[in-house]
């Protein structure tokens, strides 16, 4: 049999499990996310990582929603579940008795999406993660670029728009920042977006579904806007124009080959995708990104669980001394 490596996407409410053997992702298993403590999740993981694996498995990928010291697989802050100055990588394959290696999950995502039916197929491409908040992930030169310190694309809490005309604002401490991708486009966004506009337009089907539900959120705008109603569409032009002006300034620093939308919010397709395209054309330097597609993800919520699988497998490859394709293809 062929060398076998298991991904594990971790959420705030369910854990995803596949595996990748001979190229072929199998169908994931789905958990529900152990969030009363830290030790809980860890006990959750192993447990997760021994029903997965078999004797072909070689290396664990997982990701999560959290800031990582790669190199130790040590996490430092995560948003959503309990783990915290947590040295999981060292805990699990001590654990597991086999290498797990641990990733940021919008990373894994971006790894996803640099990949196609097996190969490395962009190897530069830049991915924002459009949900509740904005996450994002970078492949530079074919590999996940981490920085220093393995802080690196966190691309929601770049600054796309805030008057300086006084000086800078003394924010410090507080996020997300005033004038930050997440706060200006984010899922969270788009809900004060659908807010605002039904207040303004009782007669929409955004004010209509206010009256009725006594709420709205970017779900429902996403539904009026494919129904055609002008107050929703309005919205995601909006929320896609700010989103274009995070895209320009990826291609202006990083000239990729690819930009992928992915997330939740993505599911508004070309009524968000388009308005974000048409900005960050406008705004993007003349000459960067001159062989840019910007487009939206094409694995969806599988994309965290493929990435976790590929990390193992190219990280094992390269301790191996192999290909990575050769590893993901079993050759």
């Amino acid at each position: 049999m062929s060398d076998q490596f298991v991904g594990i996407d971790v959420g705030g409410t369910k854990i995803a499990v596949a595996t990748l053997q001979a190229g072929e992702l199998s169908e994931s298993r789905l958990y529900h996310t152990q969030l009363v403590s830290q030790e809980a999740l860890v006990a959750q993981l192993i447990e997760v990582i021994e029903e997965a694996r078999t004797p072909d498995t070689k290396a664990v990928g997982i990701g999560v929603p959290s800031l990582i010291e790669f190199a130790t697989g040590r996490i430092r802050s995560s948003v959503n579940i309990p783990l915290k100055d947590l040295p999981l990588r060292e805990l699990l394959t001590e654990r597991a008795g086999v290498p797990v290696y641990v990733e940021n999950d919008a990373s894994c995502a971006a790894l996803a999406e640099a990949f196609h039916e097996g190969r490395m197929a962009v190897p530069h491409l830049v991915m924002f993660t459009v949900g509740t908040g904005v996450g994002g992930g970078l492949v530079l030169n074919g590999r996940l670029f981490r920085g220093a310190t393995g802080a690196a694309s966190e691309v929601g809490h770049t600054i796309i728009g805030l008057d300086l005309a006084g000086g800078a604002p003394d924010h410090s401490g507080v996020f997300p920042q005033a004038g930050s991708l997440e706060l200006l486009a984010s899922g969270t966004a788009l809900d004060k977006l659908a807010v605002e506009a039904a207040k303004a337009d009782p007669d929409s089907f955004l004010g209509v579904r206010l009256m009725r539900d006594g709420g709205v959120t970017g779900h429902d705008v996403v539904d009026g806007a494919r129904g055609g109603d002008d107050a929703s569409i309005r919205c995601l032009r909006i929320l896609g124009e700010r989103l274009g002006i995070g895209i320009a300034n990826a291609i202006t620093m990083f000239d990729p080959l690819e930009v992928v939308i992915g997330g939740g919010v993505s599911a508004a397709g070309e009524f968000l995708l388009g308005p974000a395209r048409e900005v960050a054309w406008k705004y993007a330097v003349p000459g960067a990104g001159a062989l840019c597609k910007i487009r939206l993800a094409r694995h969806g919520p599988r994309a965290g669980v493929l990435g976790a699988a590929l990390i193992a497998a190219q990280e094992y490859a390269e301790e191996t001394g192999q290909v990575m394709e050769e590893a993901v293809e079993g050759r």
